[in-house]
């Protein structure tokens, strides 16, 4: 894509009629083009059976649990396409398959992937460290593989892990999430670096903390409540939530500081 805005735009602070509005956007722009949903949302659903396969394979459940609250930090990648999808709808042009495709494409010589790459580098950190939460609490235990080590999830220190654990990766998600909610799609929008695009958006966050976390949230919920069937239901959660985050992006954005 050519001819994008030179620097990043004023961000105002949204309101829930914002989200709303902006959730029923990203419904439109999915029953426009469901072809182009439904394919970029294929990738996020490959990657979650990649990770549950090899999960289940190796018999760690462990790795289960991480895999589960780490997955959702990944979706901001799949949602590329579809941020282009309804840039284009809201400018009025076509939505050709290859053009939408190439454009995405286009973007690995760009900004976008040295954002990509700490949110991936934040990824594999949350691994790390779950890892070495495990072991600070369950190393000892005996565990083979999914089917017969639930039960010790259970006990005290199970318990303690799963608390512990769960506070711990929501600081990792809300870290990831305030770097890319507006982030992302402003990479693609706008002729700007990365960090400016990055500080931008966790300055955003900051900003309004009660409206972006409660958005942030339901991503997070409805993404989860998506992968129970067999991640089927990411096809539908997919799409609507990445249109839907370029909605939000481009009704708080302002005309850029001169």
């Amino acid at each position: 894509m050519t001819d994008r805005p030179h620097g990043a735009p004023n961000l105002r602070a949204p309101t829930f009629a914002d989200l709303t509005a902006s959730l029923c956007a990203g419904l439109g722009d999915f029953a426009a083009a469901p072809h182009l949903g439904l394919f970029f949302a294929g990738f996020y659903v490959v990657v979650g059976v990649i990770m549950a396969a090899i999960t289940y394979t190796t018999g760690t459940t462990f790795w289960l649990i991480l895999a589960v609250l780490g997955f959702p930090l990944i979706g901001a990648f799949a949602a590329l396409g579809l941020y282009e999808v309804s840039r284009r709808r809201q400018a009025g042009h076509a939505l050709p398959f290859s053009e939408v495709v190439s454009v995405v494409w286009a973007e690995k010589n760009g900004q976008l992937p040295w954002l990509a790459v700490m949110v991936v580098v934040l990824f594999l950190f949350w691994f790390f460290l779950g890892h070495m939460i495990f072991a600070l609490f369950l190393g000892l235990s005996p565990m083979t593989n999914v089917s017969t080590s639930l039960d010790i999830f259970l006990t005290a220190d199970g318990l303690t892990m799963l608390a512990f654990g769960t506070a711990v990766g929501a600081a990792f998600a809300t870290l990831t999430f305030a770097m890319s909610v507006l982030g992302m799609p402003m990479l693609l929008d706008r002729d700007v670096d990365f960090m400016t695009a990055l500080t931008r958006s966790i300055g955003a966050v900051a900003d309004a903390p009660v409206i972006y976390l409660s958005w942030g949230a339901f991503i997070a919920a409805i993404t989860i409540a998506a992968m129970i069937p067999g991640f089927l239901g990411l096809f539908l959660v997919m799409p609507v939530l990445g249109h839907a985050t370029w909605h939000l992006y481009k009704r708080v954005s302002l005309p850029p500081a001169r």
